[in-house]
C-alpha cells in the first residue's frame, strides 16, 4: 500500500488566487479544480477533502474522473492518487455532525464510479480523518458506524417484500475504512499514543496513519510549546509502534509562516530536519500559490525523494516544564492582545467559503472564554501591526532555556529570524519587555523595511478608525511576506 509523502490541504493561508480561478475565495467547483492541479502538475499525491465547517462537493471523485479521463486513466485514484476527507467530529461540532454521516454514506457510491470506471476493485475513498480526536471511542464509533450501518445495511431486509438491501440496491464496498485521529490540543497530542494504541488493540489493521497539528497548537499554547508537544508525541508514537509491531505512519499540519510549521519550498530541508519521524506533510495553500509553480514542484519533489528516519530522542520532562511555563507566558500575551488582534482580524480577507469557526483558545475556562479568529486569521492579523507572534513569550525564557532548545527545537532561531523580518519594533503595539528578550536570543535582524512602513500605515490607520483601506494594506503585507498568516 502506498503512503502518500505529500497532502494538498485547503487551509485558506494564501495571498495569491491560483490561475485556474476568476474568485479570490475559493470553493465548490474551484476546489475540484485545484484537486487535479495538485496531483497532475504539483505532484502532491494526496488531497485532504475537507467537510469540516464549510461546503463540500460531495461528488469530487465522480467529477475528477469524468472530466480528466485520459489522466486518471492510467493514475488511479485510490492507488497512485488519494482522496482523503476531513470530517466534523460530533463530540466538538455537534451542528455539523450529522455530515460525518453523509460523508460515510458517500464512500460507497464513489466506490462504484471507480469500478466502472476503471474496472477493478479500487476503493478511492477509504480513509477519513477526524479532527479534534481526544478518545479511542470516538474513532471506533467511526470505525464501527461504517462497517455495521452504511456496509451492514445491505443484509438487512425490508419488510412485506423480503428483499434484502444489497439486492435491491447492490453491493455496498469497501467493507471497512481507515480512520486518521487528528491531535490539536496539548493533553491528546501527549496522549496520542496511548489513544491510538487502545484504537488498534482489537483490529488486524496493516497500518495506522495519525495526525498532528501545528497550528493550533500554535495559537493555544505558543511556537514553542506547539513544537515541543509535536517532538514528544512523535517520540511516543514510535516507541508504541515498535512495542505493537504496528507502523505509525505520522502526518503533520504546517503551514508556510513559521508560527504555522514554516514550510515553504525554500525551507524544505530544514523542515525535514525537524521531524525526520514524519511521513506525510501537508502542502498548505501559500505553499501552492505564494511561489513561482517550478519551485512549489521542486519542493514536493524533495519531500517525495527524502526518506524518514527515527524520530529525535528528547528529555520529556525538562522540555514539558519549559512548555509550561512558556505557555502561561504565552496565554497572558494573547489575552492582553485579543481586543487589537480580533479587531484586525475582521479585515483579513477571506481565501475560502467556510463557516465561521472559534478555535480551541476559546474553549479555555483559564482564560475566561477568550473567543478569537482561526489560526489563519490569528497570525496574520499579529504580522500586520508588526508584532510576529512567534516572539510572544520569549520573556519567559532564561539563557538555559534557551540552550536546551537548540538541540530539541533545531530551527528555533531560524524560524524567529524568518518572523522578525517582519516586525516593526517602533511600532505601537511591540512591548519593550519582547524587544529585550529578543537581544537574549542573540537574533540577528534584518527588517523588511517595506513591510515595515505598510505595518505603521495599518496602525495608523486603526487609530484613526478608517476601515476602508485596511484589507487592501493587509493584503500588500502579505504579499511581501509569501503568505496571508
Amino acid at each position: 500500500m502506498k503512503i502518500p509523502r505529500c497532502m494538498s490541504t485547503q487551509h485558506p493561508d494564501n495571498v495569491v488566487s491560483p490561475f485556474f480561478t476568476n474568485n479570490a475565495i475559493l470553493g465548490g467547483e474551484d476546489e475540484i479544480e485545484e484537486a487535479f492541479y495538485v496531483f497532475s502538475h504539483l505532484g502532491c499525491d494526496e488531497q485532504m477533502w475537507d467537510y469540516e465547517g464549510k461546503e463540500v462537493d460531495n461528488f469530487v471523485v465522480k467529477k475528477l474522473l469524468t472530466k480528466y479521463e485520459s489522466f486518471f486513466k492510467e493514475r488511479p485514484i485510490g492507488k497512485e492518487f488519494f482522496i482523503t476527507p476531513r470530517v466534523p467530529n460530533p463530540a466538538i461540532e455537534r451542528e455539523e455532525a450529522k455530515i460525518l454521516l453523509e460523508t460515510l454514506e458517500s464512500i460507497p457510491r464513489s466506490y462504484d464510479v471507480a469500478r466502472l470506471f476503471y474496472k477493478d476493485d479500487i476503493p478511492p475513498i477509504f480513509e477519513v480523518i477526524l479532527p479534534m480526536t481526544t478518545s479511542a471511542d470516538e474513532l471506533n464509533n467511526i470505525y464501527y458506524y461504517y462497517s455495521d450501518f452504511v456496509i451492514g445495511k445491505q443484509r438487512k431486509t425490508i419488510a412485506k417484500t423480503g428483499t434484502t438491501i444489497g439486492d435491491w440496491i447492490g453491493e455496498f464496498k469497501p467493507e471497512r475504512i481507515n480512520v486518521i485521529p487528528l491531535f490539536e490540543n496539548k493533553e491528546s497530542m501527549l496522549n496520542a499514543h496511548e489513544i491510538v494504541k487502545k484504537f488498534l488493540e482489537d483490529k488486524d489493521l496493516p497500518y495506522q496513519r495519525v495526525f498532528l497539528a501545528r497550528s493550533d497548537p500554535a495559537m493555544n499554547y505558543g511556537i514553542v510549546s506547539a513544537v515541543i508537544f509535536n517532538k514528544i508525541a512523535l517520540q511516543r508514537l514510535h516507541k508504541v509502534s515498535l512495542e505493537i509491531g504496528k507502523e505509525i505512519y505520522p502526518i503533520i499540519g504546517v503551514g508556510s509562516a513559521p508560527f504555522r510549521g514554516n514550510l515553504r519550498p525554500q525551507t524544505v530541508e530544514r523542515v525535514l530536519e525537524e521531524y525526520p519521524s514524519v511521513y506525510t506533510f501537508t502542502i498548505q495553500s501559500s505553499f501552492k500559490y505564494d511561489n513561482a509553480p517550478e519551485e512549489a514542484r521542486k519542493g514536493i519533489k524533495r519531500i517525495k525523494k527524502s526518506s524518514p528516519k527515527s524520530p529525535q530522542d528528547i528529555d520529556e520532562g525538562k522540555a514539558l516544564e519549559i512548555a509550561e511555563k512558556y505557555s502561561k507566558e504565552y496565554q497572558r500575551w494573547v489575552v492582553e492582545l485579543a481586543p487589537i488582534i480580533n479587531e484586525v482580524a475582521k479585515y483579513v480577507p477571506p481565501r475560502r467559503k467556510r463557516k465561521l469557526h472559534i478555535g480551541l483558545f476559546g474553549y479555555s475556562r483559564k482564560l475566561g472564554k477568550i473567543s478569537l479568529p482561526r489560526a489563519i486569521a490569528f497570525t496574520a492579523a499579529l504580522y500586520s501591526i508588526g508584532l510576529p507572534p512567534e516572539i510572544l513569550a520569549l520573556n519567559s525564557l532564561n539563557r538555559e532555556d534557551l540552550e536546551f532548545l537548540k538541540d530539541v527545537y533545531i530551527g528555533f532561531k531560524s524560524d524567529l529570524r524568518d518572523a522578525l523580518k517582519f516586525s516593526n519594533m517602533n511600532g505601537k503595539f511591540f512591548p519593550r519587555e519582547l524587544k529585550e528578550a529578543i537581544e537574549r536570543c542573540e537574533i540577528e535582524i534584518e527588517p523588511n523595511e517595506e513591510h515595515k512602513e505598510l505595518t505603521s500605515f495599518i496602525i495608523k490607520k486603526l487609530e484613526e478608525n478608517k476601515a476602508e483601506e485596511m484589507e487592501r494594506l493587509i493584503l500588500r503585507a502579505a504579499h511581501i511576506r509569501k503568505f496571508l498568516g
